[in-house]
């Protein structure tokens, strides 16, 4: 077959051949479509680390990039725990924890149930984690449950009040990892524990909730929801939720590496502990697409046209979750050391000064407990009331029915009396 292409080329030119020039002009542009492609792709984890017996708590693990995260580490043989709202007895994720055990070959992979826009949930997991002795075995933390409201979106609430992206992205992985503190510190110190946040780009843009006194917030119309009161130490250049929860997340992530490395431990041996933040990049997971929608079914069919463009310019899920192995994985990073951010499986600098600033870290630390506080006292109050209202109805049912009962005894008796022989006797 080439012999003759060949020789009918050189017999009758390029010119001979059909679409030849139509096939030089197009060659070009699909190059540079797959050059583009893979450039937006990013960089590919080439690290290794045996996995096998490694207990890894992980939350967003059920969806988007943390879903590769958790089929990659089972795949290679770590014990994972998924934390996730859905109800144990769920059948999608009863269904969808089967499906990651049969196609990983591992069974050592459950769930807890525990709601992050919830400061009770989220507590009432950590403590029972932490009330067990000896210490359970921990090797790593991956924080991948992520919120994102859309621009022009309609900002929700926790269950405590708190701004949605606030509460969860921010609020939530500091309430859970300041309980589990005791038991990242309790393990051995051979062993290399690590805690991964997951970050973005946006936190450049983002700011830090102003102090306002009382005053001022009885003093506003609308009820705000609470938030971190500590004063700015820089302008305010966004109004955006998610970009300032980024923001205070990394500020903690550092603070609470701090925590950890002051901890003394009893043997007298370095601190173990790591953190690690992880920037995966824009990637096609599901809050980006809510993201990139605004929310809306007009957004939603934009998305489907333009399809094409996200495509090939957004990562996939698999894509983003590269940097996160790496993070678990790199054997490069130094031991008690931690605070390096990781991009394209490589670390990259953190641009804000005010991340590694101690007074910024000990201002939000110090506020976020306090409101933590606070709120848990107005939830715990809350849930006392409506226990006991739960229990006053349950007796007026009770006593309910047992009227009900009576009254039924009641007409069963005068039936019988009715039908006795001496009131046939009277009525004849």
């Amino acid at each position: 077959m080439p012999i003759p292409l060949i020789n009918y080329v050189l017999s009758e030119g390029i010119s001979g051949i059909p679409y030849f020039w139509t096939i030089i002009k197009t060659v070009p542009w699909l190059v540079a479509l797959y050059l583009l492609k893979w450039y937006c792709g990013g960089a590919v984890n080439t690290s290794e680390r045996n996995m096998h017996s490694k207990v890894v708590l992980m939350t967003g693990g059920t969806s988007g990039i943390g879903a590769s995260v958790a089929r990659e580490l089972a795949t290679r043989g770590a014990q994972i725990v998924l934390l996730t709202q859905h109800p144990l007895t769920d059948p999608f994720l009863v269904e969808y924890i089967m499906d990651l055990r049969t196609t990983t070959n591992n069974e050592l992979i459950t769930a807890e149930e525990v709601d992050l826009t919830s400061l009770h949930s989220v507590r009432k997991f950590a403590t029972k984690w932490v009330d067990n002795a000896p210490p359970r075995r921990l090797d790593m933390v991956i924080l991948c449950a992520n919120t994102q409201t859309p621009a022009w979106g309609k900002r929700g609430v926790t269950e405590d009040g708190i701004e949605l992206d606030w509460g969860l992205n921010y609020v939530a992985n500091f309430h859970l990892l300041s309980i589990l503190s005791p038991a990242l510190r309790a393990q051995p110190p051979d062993r290399d524990v690590r805690i991964l946040f997951g970050t973005c780009s946006s936190y450049i843009g983002g700011s830090f909730p102003e102090k306002t006194s009382k005053k001022e917030r009885k003093a506003k119309s609308a009820p705000q929801p609470p938030t971190p009161t500590y004063k700015n130490l820089r302008p305010a250049r966004t109004t955006s939720p998610y970009a300032n929860s980024k923001l205070a997340l990394m500020t903690f992530a550092q603070s609470f590496q701090k925590h950890l490395s002051s901890y003394v431990r009893p043997d007298k041996q370095p601190n173990n502990a790591r953190i690690l933040l992880v920037n995966p990049g824009w990637t096609r997971t599901p809050g980006m697409q809510r993201f990139l929608t605004f929310g809306s079914l007009w957004g939603l069919l934009l998305y489907i046209i333009l399809y094409p463009l996200w495509w090939l310019l957004l990562k996939s899920a698999d894509q983003g979750a590269q940097s996160f192995l790496y993070a678990a994985m790199e054997a490069g990073f130094v031991l008690g050391e931690g605070g390096a951010m990781v991009k394209e499986c490589s670390e990259v600098k953190i641009v804000r000064d005010e991340v590694s600033n101690d007074y910024v870290q000990q201002e939000l630390w110090k506020d976020t407990e306090t409101i933590i506080q606070q709120l848990e006292k107005e939830g715990a109050v809350r849930r006392a009331k409506e226990a006991k209202l739960a229990e006053s109805e349950k007796k007026e049912k009770e006593k309910g029915s047992e009227k009900a009962d009576e009254s039924g005894s009641t007409e069963t008796a005068n039936a019988k009396k009715a039908g006795s022989r001496r009131s046939r006797k009277a009525g004849s």
